[in-house]
């Protein structure tokens, strides 16, 4: 995506007195990325590869786009599955890996968007009618990106093994409806159609890589508030996790979250504040993540956890969510820190490598180790240390 959606204050964030990171022993697997398509995929490679090599990263998030702008389909495939089809765009992608291989650096793929014409022209963020068309993109781009595949200058392009299903689902910006009316009464719909997003997509990837590959499903947002009659309709994480099981999501390797905090009073380690109300707890941050966890666990089993997105604004120059520059660097070494210590936690991806520009106030999303101008905060060093 562009830009973060904004967090809302009023968001229905509440609190837990639960630790983020147990006592048991830490994750020996954390791998440290950063997610900014607009820097990493749509910028100058030769400017930004370079910089992602002296923060000394070693994982990128890239939106992988089936249809829409930007899209890779850009008309319905004869042979769908087939990543020779030539109805397939690939060439941002395989230039984008293969800058990645240079630099030593692994890709994430999370495979967004559909095509008009798999969908009546609904729009990119509404299910495909048919998931099978799905699960054959999601075929065709494994089978691209198995480390066996010729590229159009012959070499062999690199091997991509992590990827996400979708973006997240329980957010009416990248999946509607969220909710739908049946005789007189709300049925929660994100997480049954995203249930299919996800076995297409673990179908597609898993069967053409026989194991070599893992697939997250979840990439869910912080917060939701449980409410169709409310002017934007959200799940909450626990409550569309339950639903994406009962719906029959299943097969996928690990959970992503994106465990974002709701305001600048909070800390990495502090769970969501309680409201005026006193209502349960439905906001999933890196304070209580356990929550999710526990839920995960609960409904299947011990899998990996994956954050693929995290961060905190600046301020400056955002006023409203941001945080001092120091503040910043303090959090980035605490959080991954939280992660580092979680048995169950593989991966960290921070989001945005260069702030956004911004016009107006409520622009952009300002959580980059770089200003907008290309200037390093003290983030820059923090994350840099995060190597040892």
């Amino acid at each position: 995506m562009s830009r973060r959606v904004a967090l809302v204050a009023a968001s229905l964030v509440v609190a837990t007195t639960v630790a983020a990171a147990p006592a048991a022993e830490g994750s020996r697997f954390l791998q440290r990325g950063i997610f900014d398509d607009a820097q990493i995929h749509y910028g100058n490679p030769d400017t930004v590869f370079p910089v992602l090599r002296t923060l000394r990263t070693q994982l990128i998030r890239i939106n992988l786009v089936w249809g829409g702008a930007n899209g890779v389909a850009k008309r319905r495939p004869a042979n769908a599955a087939n990543p020779a089809d030539p109805a397939y765009d690939w060439s941002a992608y395989d230039r984008t890996v293969n800058y990645a291989a240079q630099y030593g650096l692994k890709v994430v793929f999370s495979i967004i968007g559909t095509p008009p014409w798999a969908n009546s022209a609904a729009g990119v963020n509404v299910v495909p009618r048919s998931s099978l068309d799905l699960q054959r993109f999601a075929t065709a781009a494994a089978r691209r990106y198995n480390g066996r595949y010729p590229g159009a200058d012959g070499r062999l392009l690199p091997a991509v093994r992590s990827w996400l299903a979708w973006n997240e689902p329980n957010n009416p910006a990248f999946l509607r409806p969220q909710y739908r009316q049946v005789a007189g009464g709300w049925v929660a719909q994100s997480p049954i159609d995203y249930a299919k997003i996800c076995n297409a997509i673990v179908k597609g990837v898993s069967v053409t890589t026989v194991g070599a590959s893992r697939v997250a499903c979840g990439v869910t947002a912080p917060r939701g508030n449980n409410n169709p009659n409310s002017d934007r309709p959200a799940l909450s994480p626990i409550a569309f996790l339950r639903g994406m099981k009962r719906a029959g999501a299943t097969g996928f390797d690990a959970y992503a979250h994106h465990p974002y905090y709701g305001g600048p009073s909070e800390t990495p380690s502090s769970p969501p504040p309680t409201p005026s109300r006193g209502q349960a707890p439905t906001a999933i941050t890196l304070g209580n993540v356990d929550l999710l966890i526990r839920e995960v666990t609960k409904l299947y089993g011990n899998k990996r956890i994956w954050i693929t997105e995290y961060g905190y604004q600046t301020n400056p120059p955002d006023r409203i969510f941001g945080v001092t520059l120091a503040r910043q660097a303090q959090y980035v070494t605490e959080s991954f820190g939280i992660a580092r210590r979680h048995p169950r936690i593989d991966m960290m991806l921070w989001f945005l490598l260069r702030d956004e520009a911004r016009t107006l106030i409520e622009e952009g999303w300002q959580s980059g180790f770089l200003t907008a101008s290309g200037t390093r905060k003290p983030s820059f060093a923090a994350f840099q240390r995060l190597a040892g």
